[in-house]
């Protein structure tokens, strides 16, 4: 028998498998993906935060991987980490999630208890996943136990990771949510049990959707600075210096990551079931989307301004394309769409990234580090292995969209700031 089954072994699976194996539990990793899968019995990580060297000694110590379904069978409780796109309609596409759950239903044996991590609407656990896993010939809450606790990963950091992150904990009956709490309390430094599904679902939506309107607000405010002449960076630093009722947030050049730009989509179209419009949302999602917009502009008008020149022919240099510093993560990053923008603009682009080893969409490998080789470098995404002070000194003409160069490009007329 085997603790614990988790379905999908991304960003989001692969950690939950060593936080649990590191805590002495058996855990197999089941994916479609037969070379994710191979490269897992090789202890050959793809996932910055679980290395290489970590993953074959959990393999050693029994962690292991299939493509088969067949082993759901032998486990104590099965977990759910799969992707909840977006559809090019903006509506949610849960079928990654449905597909394995139907693959699920048949091998479920009483006692199981099945936990769907995936980020989604309230009420998808009871909706859909239910019904499904009760053409067993089971039922949730009597004979087998049903749950959500949504993953709260924030790939890179190493201050918060899946094993002291609280886990917020939501089943469809009490009984229910004491069994996952029980499981989770097993690896996890903290549990946080709320009353159902439905709660523990909207939490994680919540949590996003904070950071969704937040960043809005001041990417909006950013804008404003620029026609005001007034520094945001300068402004945001001095508001987060008051010690109590003001969180920091800074402006960008729009959002990345699996979560933020999607999750709050998925609550605005669930409200409209209940005829209830988050206009206050909606707004957020189309000021951040409206961001790699913005920055070509001011690509544009850095060149026109700083270099007499045209973005059509002028050669730029995208530093850092990973959606957040010191990864390669490339979910959602708004990068692509300032490449691509400027690149439909008729630039010559490049990029520079040591996480990223190449963009197959763009036919582009990165290019070593030569600031005086291009005509503008648009900062979107600030790497700390970078010389800002060295690139200001070198470069002809400098967008910085993360107030990477500091007082450094405030006082510099090469720099054209967010």
């Amino acid at each position: 028998m085997t603790d614990i089954a988790i379905v999908g072994a991304g960003y989001v699976g692969l950690p939950l498998a060593q936080v649990f194996a590191d805590a002495g539990r058996s855990v197999v990793l089941v994916d479609v993906s037969q070379e994710r899968v191979d490269r897992i019995l090789r202890g050959e990580s793809y996932i910055e935060d679980v290395p290489s060297e970590t993953l074959q000694r959990l393999v050693s110590n029994g962690l292991t991987a299939s493509t088969d379904y067949d082993v759901l069978r032998d486990a104590d409780s099965i977990l759910i980490a799969l992707p909840t796109p977006l559809s090019k309609q903006r509506e949610p596409d849960l079928s990654i999630v449905l597909s394995a759950t139907e693959r699920i239903a048949p091998r479920l044996h009483k006692g199981h208890l099945v936990v769907l991590e995936s980020t989604t609407y309230p009420g998808t656990t009871r909706e859909q996943l239910q019904p499904i896993l009760e053409r067993s010939g089971l039922t949730a809450g009597k004979d087998f136990y049903l749950a959500f606790s949504p993953e709260r990963v924030d790939p890179g950091r190493t201050d918060w990771t899946t094993k002291n992150v609280p886990k917020v904990v939501g089943g469809l009956t009490p009984a229910c949510t004491e069994r996952a709490a029980e499981l989770y309390r097993s690896a996890i430094d903290t549990v946080h049990s709320v009353s159902s599904p439905e709660a523990a679902e909207l939490t994680k939506l919540l949590e996003n959707i904070f950071r969704s309107v937040n960043i809005a607000l001041v990417n909006e405010l950013a804008q404003l600075c620029d026609r005001m002449g007034i520094d945001v960076w300068e402004v945001v630093g001095a508001a987060a210096s008051k010690p109590f009722g003001f969180m920091s947030f800074q402006p960008g050049p729009g959002l990345g990551g699996h979560c933020i730009p999607i999750d709050p989509f998925y609550l605005t179209w669930k409200a409209r079931e209940y005829d209830f419009y988050t206009e206050f949302i909606e707004l957020a999602g189309k000021v951040n989307e409206n961001m790699p917009y913005y920055c070509r502009s001011l690509i544009s008008q850095a060149l026109n301004h700083g270099a007499r020149k045209s973005l059509s022919g002028s050669k730029v240099l995208i530093l850092g394309v990973a959606y957040k510093a010191d990864i390669g993560d490339m979910r959602e990053s708004p990068a692509l769409k300032i490449l691509q923008l400027i690149q439909n603009a008729g630039a010559d682009v490049s990029y520079h990234d040591q996480h990223v080893p190449e963009l197959p969409e763009f036919g582009l490998r990165p290019v070593p580090m030569e600031p005086d080789a291009y005509d503008c470098i648009a900062i979107v995404t600030a790497h700390s292995t970078i010389d800002y002070e060295d690139l200001v000194d070198r470069a002809h003409v400098v967008v910085d969209f993360r107030n990477a160069t500091g007082k450094k490009g405030r006082e510099s007329e090469k720099v054209w700031k967010l």
